[in-house]
């Protein structure tokens, strides 16, 4: 049986953390989508076309070495709906601590009302990315910080070329 698996987020930018996700995902899945929530009100560091960009650099090869088949898309409605229009069966969900689990253990419940035919997989990161969030990262490098321990090195050169510009 064949499952393809939903992983949503605004990456912004693609941490390690996100990355213990995707790559434990590979395991679970036989396709990964990894969709990029894309919302109006929203002022993201990189724009979406370069976050699509660095996540389909980083993790294509780690992907298909897994044998699992990497699309990177955008969204801006409902991930449950996104879930539905590609065919997942499990939407994936990463845990850094109990407050997350919180968080998503509420989403679980609304999502499950709205689409009981997806179901919802939680993936712990590591321990050593546990600490990471995006918007850790974000304001890191809006005050010149090293972000070499956080993220992956696209997303660094991504990030760097902003300051550049």
């Amino acid at each position: 049986m064949s499952c393809t698996g939903l992983y949503t987020g605004s990456f912004d930018p693609l941490t390690n953390g996100h990355l213990d996700v995707i790559q434990a995902a590979a395991l679970l899945c036989d396709r990964l989508v990894v969709a990029i929530g894309v919302h109006p009100s929203k002022t993201p560091l990189l724009t979406a076309s370069t976050r699509q960009s660095v996540i389909e650099e980083v993790c294509a090869a780690p992907l298909k070495t897994a044998g699992c088949a990497l699309d990177v898309v955008t969204f801006d409605g409902l991930a449950v709906e996104v879930a539905r229009r590609l065919g997942a069966t499990i939407m994936i969900r990463g845990l850094r601590d109990g407050a997350d689990l919180d968080d998503e253990m509420r989403m679980v419940g609304m999502n499950r009302t709205l689409a009981p035919e997806v179901q919802t997989v939680f993936v712990p990161a590591s321990l050593a990315n546990r600490a990471i969030s995006a918007t850790l990262v974000r304001q890191i490098a809006g005050m010149g910080g090293d972000l070499a321990a956080f993220v992956p090195p696209q997303a660094a050169a991504a990030i760097a070329r902003l300051h550049k510009a």
